[in-house]
């Protein structure tokens, strides 16, 4: 149990974050530090909590992260530029937030001696196109140059090989983190199961880049964060990386849309359009490493994600 610690995240104000928050509000201070691109936080129940103070800043102003960084025990770094559309759009932008940022969060952390953790939010896109079962050993793979989606998967990498860099040469308490398809209440962005759980309700037609037939693993958020807390107390995650997912929850991007229309009742037709970008046909995680050193265990099924997430749409009148 996290207690009376002084917690920095960056991104505070995303989707993973905020669940974050919502275990660690009560027993510790936290400081969000975010540029409010995205935001789950204002329209959260921690908006004006007591114990969080927010500081509206960007990763890439090294010295505003570092002075709001000053007497923290915790870093846990989840902001980033995610997501194809956006990745398209400003692939400079992309290369710039997640590696720059990374550097600018673990230099503010090593002059701040952050002594307890830091958390480094990478990507399972590192494995590339062809992802079954990917251990953490596994190869990485940077892709073709100038492909959007590479550009992603590179970024991330950068700043993993960063926090494990500095882990060697600083000795700070760095884990790296995988997230391998995270859905839920409270997100924002393009993640494909919001997106379709949105269209559902509404009952109107859902988009499908490419064929269909990729396969994903889906990870509920709440799972997802059971992991985070294991890595953020126990010495041994210090100095490792950890995919994080859910093995079982399995499905192809059309089974997914099919799975969500027949789960909400939904009267919503599929519909395909041509692919954005290179994408990923197979990405499903190993989760033994996080299982054996931490005692992970994902619990949450899909369809049971799904009517959480629609529920928690509903209640929140994002439909």
């Amino acid at each position: 149990m996290i207690e009376n610690k002084k917690i920095f995240i960056t991104g505070g104000a995303g989707f993973i974050a905020n669940t974050i928050i919502s275990r660690l509000v009560d027993k510790n201070s936290i400081i969000v530090y975010d540029n409010f691109h995205r935001d789950t936080l204002s329209s959260s129940p921690y908006a004006n909590h007591k114990n969080i103070k927010v500081v509206k800043g960007d990763v890439l102003d090294q010295d505003a992260m570092t002075a709001a960084m000053k007497g923290t025990d915790l870093v846990i770094h989840a902001a980033g530029i995610a997501g194809i559309d956006t990745v398209i759009k400003d692939p400079v932008k992309t290369m710039r937030v997640n590696m720059i940022g990374t550097a600018n969060a673990l230099e503010a952390a090593r002059i701040n001696n952050i002594t307890d953790r830091f958390i480094d939010f990478s990507t399972s896109e590192i494995f590339g196109s062809y992802a079954f079962k990917s251990t953490e050993g596994d190869n990485t793979v940077a892709g073709s140059a100038g492909e959007a989606r590479w550009t992603y998967a590179v970024s991330k990498l950068a700043g993993e090989h960063l926090a494990h860099s500095y882990y060697k040469v600083y000795n700070l308490p760095a884990v790296t983190v995988r997230p391998f398809n995270v859905y839920g209440p409270g997100q924002t962005g393009e993640g494909a199961i919001q997106v379709f759980i949105k269209k559902a309700l509404r009952n109107e037609d859902i988009s499908i880049n490419g064929d269909g037939n990729q396969i994903r693993a889906w990870c509920y958020v709440d799972d997802f964060v059971d992991c985070i807390m294991l890595a953020l107390e126990s010495p041994a995650a210090i100095g490792q990386s950890f995919n994080i997912g859910n093995a079982r929850a399995i499905t192809t991007i059309l089974g997914l849309a099919e799975a969500v229309c027949r789960v909400l009742k939904s009267e919503s037709k599929i519909i395909f359009r041509d692919p954005l970008s290179a994408d990923v046909e197979l990405r499903i995680p190993s989760v033994e490493k996080a299982k054996e050193l931490l005692g992970f265990k994902a619990k949450v099924d899909l369809e049971e994600g799904v009517i959480k997430t629609a529920d928690w749409f509903v209640k929140n009148k994002l439909i």
